[in-house]
């Protein structure tokens, strides 16, 4: 079947939820929107910190509560929450408004957060991660429509590099502060600490956000959100519990495998027929939407990647303590960081955008590629100087490319598109990991789990990222430079009397 019966030019919206022919703009005055950047930066900061804050303090959560076998699940529960709820947020955001469902995300997040730090078992700890992690799904697709919202298209990618900046912080930020949490205080307060914070920004964005809702009509599809979530969740299950918990060839895996397919196709379907589908798949005839799909999910494969594998790699062959290993992550960080604030700025001067993705897919393969040559005798300076081309890479990639995706989106798709690009971004790290994780071990096994064991298996596994640095090529000479917005866009609807 060819792409054009498979997913069919985009048509105008139905007549029913149509977006208002000619939406009013506004130019929210500087002041405005940074304050409006602050609040939504902090939420989002919120989310991602909390994806890795708890990694250094699993084994003393797991000597307070127990379940030392189940222990992991901590992490991986929120994370599926995460995934499995962020279309469902975007959708929500283009019919109800993002600056409500945003606020409502944030509740959800600070109770949860409330919870888990008063934890008396695991069990009661498992189930508050993963609604922690529902309410975490809405703060990074949320927080990154409001500002295409308030902040004109052919101005975003200067403030989506700052972005970047603060992505970069709390990814690296995440274990030391759970660290420093678990040596000075407790465990618990890596969750306490949520609440000013979340306070702070929900205060902002109910105060400072305007309203963005751009339907008439109200109708969700909650029997396509529940078939999504359900073949995400089987997905990412398969590619955290293959080879660890359970056998590749196990039952349960086998079982779980099988129900990606079928609920995929279960998915499809009922957006074929849903009156407002969670997912409109008119999005995917966007080639330039499936190319920022695509790319998006090959930088959430490296940069993952780099972050599991190059502290890894120094601390198992050069002998550097785990803190030292940690501070390794800097180079990455700041590649990606200086990425995403050097390509916003350029996007803003010149209005394209297209170059930056190309150049930053061509300067990944480079990086990935250095990378793939380390051995016993690399220096640890010399192993972050390729994880430095590598970050910056990545910088240029991810952020001009979802700016691209939500310039060619409909003003009433806006959410659904960001989070589509976002969700990719972040599959292709639940996915990617496990696989090099798969390659690592077999290169364990062939030469031991010594210094040289991890000297031959380490690049093996960046050896393995090239091919996916070349995908992201090939997917970035599909996009496209067409005309930015240069107004903001505020489509709203009347609320009704009394609300």
């Amino acid at each position: 079947m060819n792409a054009g019966a498979e997913w069919p030019a985009r048509p105008p919206d139905p007549p029913s939820v149509a977006s208002p022919p000619s939406p009013p703009t506004t130019t929210r005055p500087v002041a405005g929107v940074l304050a409006i950047f602050v609040g939504v930066q902090l939420a989002q900061i919120l989310g991602a910190l909390d994806g890795t804050i708890v990694a250094t303090a699993l084994p003393t959560i797991s000597s307070d509560l127990g379940g030392f076998s189940r222990i992991t699940w901590v992490i991986t529960a929120y994370a599926l929450a995460t995934a499995a709820s962020m279309p469902i947020y975007g959708k929500l955001g283009d019919l109800y408004g993002r600056k409500r469902m945003l606020v409502q995300a944030i509740g959800v997040f600070l109770v949860a957060s409330l919870l888990c730090g008063a934890a008396q078992s695991l069990n009661q700890l498992l189930l508050a991660r993963f609604v922690q992690g529902l309410g975490a799904g809405g703060l990074g697709t949320l927080s990154m429509a409001v500002l295409a919202d308030v902040i004109p298209a052919r101005q975003l990618g200067r403030w989506m590099g700052y972005q970047g900046v603060a992505f970069a912080v709390s990814s690296v930020a995440g274990p030391l502060v759970g660290g420093l949490f678990v040596d000075h205080l407790s465990w618990r307060c890596a969750f306490f600490v949520n609440l000013p914070v979340g306070l702070i920004s929900a205060v902002i964005v109910a105060t400072k956000v305007p309203s963005s809702r751009h339907r008439v009509v109200h109708s969700i599809d909650w029997a396509g959100s529940l078939l999504l979530a359900a073949a995400l969740s089987a997905l990412m299950l398969v590619a955290t519990l293959g080879g660890e918990t359970f056998g590749w060839t196990s039952p349960q895996l086998i079982a779980l495998a099988i129900a990606v397919p079928v609920l995929g196709f279960a998915f499809v379907r009922r957006q074929l027929v849903a009156p407002e589908p969670v997912l409109p798949l008119r999005l995917f005839g966007d080639r330039l939407m499936r190319a920022s799909i695509g790319v998006n999910f090959a930088s959430g494969v490296l940069i993952w990647g780099g972050i599991f594998f190059v502290p890894l790699f120094v601390q198992e062959v050069n002998g550097v303590s785990p803190t030292a290993a940690g501070f390794t992550l800097m180079p990455l960080m700041f590649g990606a960081a200086a990425g995403t604030l050097v390509a916003g700025r350029a996007v803003e001067r010149s209005g394209r955008i297209r170059s930056w993705p190309i150049g930053g897919s061509v300067l990944m393969v480079i990086g990935i590629a250095l990378l793939a040559t380390i051995g016993l005798a690399t220096p640890t300076a010399v192993v972050g100087a390729w994880a430095l081309v590598l970050g910056l890479g990545i910088g240029f990639v991810m952020q001009p490319s979802l700016l691209a995706a939500q310039n060619a989106a409909p003003v009433g798709d806006l959410g659904t598109a960001t989070s589509a690009v976002l969700l990719c971004r972040s599959l292709g790290s639940t996915i990617g990991i496990p696989i090099f994780g798969g390659i690592l071990n077999a290169g364990l096994a062939a030469r031991g789990m010594g210094s040289a064991g991890f000297a031959h298996a380490v690049p093996l596994v960046f050896l393995a990222g090239v091919p996916v640095a070349l995908a992201s090529v090939v997917l970035a000479l599909r996009l496209e430079d067409r005309p930015l917005r240069t107004e903001t866009v505020i489509a709203e609807r009347a609320a009704p009397q009394g609300s």
